[in-house]
């Protein structure tokens, strides 16, 4: 089943590929789960079945931060497919995070 793209919006790239998100947290804090729950969204809608997440709270865990260098929180950051992306935010700007993903072009104006 094709789904439809609404007029203007970019088209998507191709998803033959798994994708691997991890993204970082502090605690359950108000921008964490809608961090959690936007990038739910998002990859239900453009990656379904293609991806895996990796959630990663800082307040149990400070020292993973400095693997991917983590300065703010929430981050997402795309492990594969390289090359490696990160995004700060509660991802509400779904637009936004598509073109970090590299999942949809930027607009041309």
């Amino acid at each position: 089943m094709k789904r439809s793209i609404p007029p203007g919006t970019p088209e998507p790239k191709p998803k033959g590929r798994i994708w691997r998100l991890r993204l970082y947290i502090a605690g359950g804090t108000s921008r964490s789960m809608a961090a959690l729950s936007n990038l739910q969204k998002i990859c239900d809608e453009h990656l379904p079945c293609k991806y895996h997440t990796e959630v990663v709270d800082l307040l149990k865990n400070p020292q993973l931060a400095a693997g991917d260098q983590i300065v703010a929180v929430p981050t997402l950051v795309r492990k594969l497919p390289r090359p490696l992306r990160k995004i700060i935010g509660d991802l509400s700007d779904a637009e936004r995070v598509l073109v970090g993903l590299d999942l949809i072009s930027e607009k041309s104006s």
